[in-house]
């Protein structure tokens, strides 16, 4: 199963989905999608830019 991810633009929602899904949602390569969510992007941008949240899944 693959993990899903959310995808901000400050706080505005983008879209839910899989890395893969969101790389071809912004035209952009997975491992761009995947460094959206790091410690070092976000201290090279503002609030403003891109995030990507890793949606954890609930344990029944």
């Amino acid at each position: 199963m693959e993990l899903e991810y959310a995808l901000y633009q400050g706080d505005t929602l983008l879209k839910i989905g899989t890395a893969d899904e969101l790389a071809a949602y912004k035209k952009v390569k997975r491992k761009t999608i995947l460094f959206y969510a790091t410690p070092a992007y976000r201290k090279r941008t503002s609030e403003k830019g891109l995030r990507t949240i890793r949606l954890e899944e609930e344990e029944e």
